[in-house]
Order: C-alpha cells, then structure tokens, then sequence
C-alpha cells in the first residue's frame, strides 16, 4: 500500500464492499415501490399521492446529496460511508411503522436523507483506489449493485411480505446494513498512497465549484436523466400490474430481467469506456462515445406502452441497461475533471440537482396518470432526455479539461 498503485487485489476487494453497500441502498429504496401496488389498496392513496410520496424520498435525497458530498470530503470515506449506511439502515426500518400516506413520506423522507450518501462515498472511494483508466470498470462493477439490489427485491419481498408482513419486509430488509457494516469495519483501511494523475487532494470551496463548467457538465447530466431512471424504479410495478393487471405473486420475474439486464449494461459501459482507452482513444473520446452509444439505445422505450408484455420487458430491459451505462460513464466524469479531494461535493451537488429533476418530474407524473392514466407521453419524455443531455455536456465540456482553482 506504500508503492504508487494501489495494491490490485485489495482495491477490488474495496470494490465488492462498494457493490453491496450499493446493493442494499437499492434493495431497501425498492422494498416500497414492489409493494406500492398492494399498499396502494391496503392504505389507501390515488396516483396524486403516490407521486407526492416518492417526490418525498427525492426530496430528501437531494438535500441531503448537498451536505453528504461535502461531509465524504470532510470525514473521508472510511468513516462517512459508515455513518451513511448506519443511519440509512434504521431509516429503512421505518416504514413498519407508517399507517398512512402522510406517514409513509415522511418515512420515505428519512430514507432519502439518509440514503444519499451512497454514491458520494463510493465514487470518492473508487477516486482514491484506481487509476483513471480503470475508473469507469470500477464504478461500473460497483454501480450495478443498484440493479442486483432492484433484482433482489421483487425476489425477497413479496415472500416475506406473504409469509410474514408487509411490515416485516422493511425491517429485514433494513437490517442487511448493520451486517454490512461489521465487514466495512474489518476489511476495509484508508489507502496510503497516491493514484496516478491524481496527486492533488485539496478541497475546493463551493463557491470554486459552482463556478466551473465541468460542475455543470455534471449536474445538467444528473438532472436530465436522472428523472428517467427513478420513474422506472417507483413506476414499473405499478405500469405492469396497470398495463397487463400483474399481481403481487406475478411481478417478480419481469423486474428480475429489467434489473438483470441493467446490470449487463453497468458493467458494460464501463468495459466499453475501458476497451476504447486500451484501444488508444483519449479518454475523452472514450467517455462520450460510450454515452452516445448509450444514449441511441434508450430510443426504443418510446414504443414500450403498445407492445405486449413481454416485448415491452425487452425495450425496459435496453433502456434500464443503457441508463447504467450511461451513468458509470457520467459518474466517471467527476473523477475525470476534477481532484479527488471534490469528488465527493461535486457528484453531492449534481446528485442534488438530479433529485430535484426528478421530484418535479415524479410529482408531474403522478399528476398525468391521475388525471389522463396514461404512460405514452411519460416513456417519450423518457427515450429522448439522454441524446439532449449529451449535446448539453459536450458543449460545456468539449475536451474533459481540468478543473483549476483559477478558472475555467
């Protein structure tokens, strides 16, 4: 740990504690969406109140993006991921006790404080353990957690919602983070070394921050596309048991394939963006091709509303894969332009300005389907957002240049 590359095998082993924490931050934010069409009859909320519920979580999650990046740049990663996990683990116990819909946002707001936490540590911690080349494989591996936790959850909580409770299903579910961070306490060690092209760990003010257009690149990424992604993960069961009348006991093995084949498209663009820089592309070229191959292949979601069950379950899976994809490649971006000593606030800030894209559209959409009941427009919005986006980034930052502490 002492040479000037981190030891391989104990930075892939950072890696897997990063995938499942990952993991369970998905799997306890999906436990409420599985059983939102159960709860929805059993509670007692209209389409309205639903979106007003998830705008809760993504809300908080914004908010609290604001401070948890700055607090990883702070307390570092050690220690700031597993006050994160801690406190997300107890949040996502809460709902057990909810009986309404007022007190089911606020347990959900309490979720999404605590929550977003998540990828400010992880992108951090992959900052300070891989070298740049390797970056987007890692958050990539890292990343699709997200879609194992979104797989996990239509596997294990219907069981032990029908063997048990609903109630019980938040309180398992949630407890999975204390037994995480029993491994995160003994395995992993705040590396000692420097990452090659990486050398400068000084802490960028905000002002500094929001005054590049890299900050920007970013945050206009997360804002655009970070609203489709969050309508698959709290609309999708509801879409299906809407669309084709799938029940509880039905829902799990569409989600399963959705997830599953986002979890091929995380791996998979961060691979691309590797191959492409193996292959002597600068790493310009490799990130934004690997963003515009993701970005075309979200284009046929467009057509998902008139398609059969299962043809509709191969246009969620491509766009659910070239999210993930496109994501990594995003996310790699901070660690691209800027020191890792802001890579915490920077994917903080943007991450907020992703939530607040996506608690406007979230509430937007509850408006729509309660009023006209149909997706149509909803997965139009949803297959065009990443081509604009990627237009906007690359003309913010057409070279990936550095941000520098005296200007642009």
């Amino acid at each position: 740990m002492s040479s000037s590359q981190p030891a391989p095998s104990l930075r892939w082993v950072v890696c897997a504690l990063l995938f499942f924490a990952t993991t369970l931050n998905y799997l306890d934010r999906q436990v409420f969406s599985v059983l939102a069409p159960y709860l929805q009859g059993t509670i007692g909320w209209n389409e309205l109140q639903y979106g007003y519920i998830v705008a809760a979580f993504q809300t908080a999650y914004g908010i609290g993006l604001l401070a948890s990046g700055r607090i990883m740049d702070r307390l570092g990663t050690q220690r700031g991921y597993a006050y994160a996990v801690g406190f997300w683990s107890v949040a996502a116990m809460a709902p057990a006790l909810a009986f309404s819909p007022f007190t089911f946002g606020a347990a959900r707001f309490a979720l999404g404080l605590s929550e977003s936490g998540n990828f400010p540590a992880a992108i951090k911690t992959v900052a300070e353990w891989f070298p740049a080349r390797e970056r987007a494989f890692a958050t990539g591996i890292f990343n699709s957690g997200s879609n194992v936790g979104a797989v996990l959850a239509p596997l294990v909580v219907p069981w032990i919602a029908i063997h048990y409770s609903w109630r019980w299903a938040f309180v398992i579910t949630g407890m999975m983070g204390l037994v995480w961070l029993l491994f995160w306490g003994a395995l992993y060690r705040k590396p000692d070394h420097s990452v090659e092209g990486d050398s400068n760990g000084t802490h960028i003010s905000w002002t500094s921050l929001l005054r590049f257009r890299q900050t920007w690149a970013f945050a206009t990424g997360k804002f655009l596309t970070d609203p489709v992604w969050w309508f698959y993960l709290f609309w999708l069961p509801k879409f299906l048991n809407q669309k084709y009348g799938l029940d509880l006991s039905q829902i799990g093995a569409p989600i399963i394939v959705v997830y599953l084949a986002a979890d091929f498209g995380s791996i998979g663009g961060g691979w691309l963006s590797l191959f492409l820089i193996r292959s002597g592309w600068s790493v310009n070229a490799s990130r934004k091709t690997a963003m515009l191959v993701c970005a075309l292949a979200v284009l046929p979601i467009m057509l998902a509303t008139e398609a059969s069950l299962w043809t509709a379950v191969a246009l969620l899976s491509l766009a659910t894969a070239a999210h993930q994809g496109w994501s990594v490649n995003l996310f790699t971006l901070t660690s691209d332009m800027f020191p890792k000593g802001a890579v915490g606030s920077v994917v903080g800030f943007g991450g907020a300005v992703g939530a607040v894209g996506s608690a406007l559209v979230s509430t937007a959409v509850g408006y729509v389907l309660h009023v006209t009941g149909s997706y149509v427009g909803v997965f139009i919005l949803a297959g065009s957002m990443y081509l604009l986006a990627l237009g906007i980034i690359h003309a913010l930052v057409p070279r990936l240049e550095p941000a520098r502490q005296n200007g642009y």
